[in-house]
Formats: structure tokens, C-alpha cells, sequence
């Protein structure tokens, strides 16, 4: 075969440290947009970045030129350095260390934007942890809910 052909949906989330409500407007479209461009950097085409005042959502197609740890990697580093500068109140502002990244099929994509696009109207009836949850519940991902949060 003379060509290598990839397409990876993935959709990644990832948290705040602790949690910590600090994205909101204005920021919040900011960061979004800020995230969206790292991705693009890595040749990672972002197809819906959204999330809450705690958490991020990605929707990309992943780049078959980096790996999807060093994606994310780039992205809370730089995203997080970035972040400190805009305002007093983000000065201690840090991600989560882990991440989770799920495939998503490519007749699920528009399910998954919209649902990332209503992440507002959602969390005002799960938190995140709950959110996350039924994340790993749904792929079937094995987990220590000791080891999940920080």
C-alpha cells in the first residue's frame, strides 16, 4: 500500500485540578479558541472544543503524524502557561494530571458536538465526576476511583 490513510476521532476530556470552577466568560471562549489552535499546530484538525466552568471537551481528528499522549501534553502545557496570564484569578490555574480520550465513530460525530455544544444546559444537572464516569462506563474502561481524581 503506498499511502497511510487515518482517520481518529477522538474526543478527550480533561479537568481542572481539584476541580476548580475557574473557566468562565470571557475566558472560557478564549481558552477554547486557544485550545483549538494548539491542536491545529499539531496538525490535529478540531472539529468542537467546549466544556464547563471545571472541564474541557475536544472533539478532534487526531494527527497520524504525533501521538495522542504528546497531544495532550502540548495542550494542558502551553494551554496552561497560557491561562496564567490572563488574569489574577488564574494565576494557580492547572489542569488535572490525567485525561481520558475516547474513539468516536464517524456516524457519532455530530452526536458528539452537539452534546458538547450543550455542555451548559447538562451540567446543570451532573456534575462532572458523574459526567466522566458514565464516560468510562460507556467504553468499558477499567478504573480505580482512588487513582481518578485530583
Amino acid at each position: 500500500m503506498g499511502q497511510s490513510l487515518v482517520t481518529n476521532y477522538v474526543h478527550i476530556v480533561f479537568s481542572t485540578k481539584h476541580r476548580e470552577p475557574l473557566i468562565y466568560p470571557p475566558f472560557e471562549a478564549e481558552l477554547h479558541s486557544y485550545l483549538g489552535g494548539i491542536c491545529k499546530k499539531h496538525e490535529c484538525h478540531p472539529i468542537k472544543v467546549g466544556g464547563h466552568t471545571d472541564h474541557i471537551h475536544i472533539l478532534c481528528m487526531l494527527s497520524k503524524k504525533i501521538a495522542l499522549m504528546k497531544l495532550l501534553e502540548e495542550v494542558k502545557s502551553h494551554s496552561s502557561k497560557w491561562a496564567k496570564t490572563k488574569g489574577e484569578y488564574l494565576k494557580d490555574f492547572y489542569w488535572q494530571d490525567g485525561y481520558g480520550a475516547f474513539s468516536v465513530n464517524p456516524s457519532e460525530v455530530d452526536a458528539v458536538m452537539a452534546y458538547i455544544a450543550n455542555q451548559q444546559e447538562h451540567h446543570s444537572q451532573r456534575t462532572f465526576q458523574d459526567e466522566y464516569r458514565l464516560f468510562l462506563k460507556k467504553y468499558n474502561v477499567e478504573y480505580d476511583e482512588r487513582y481518578v481524581w485530583d
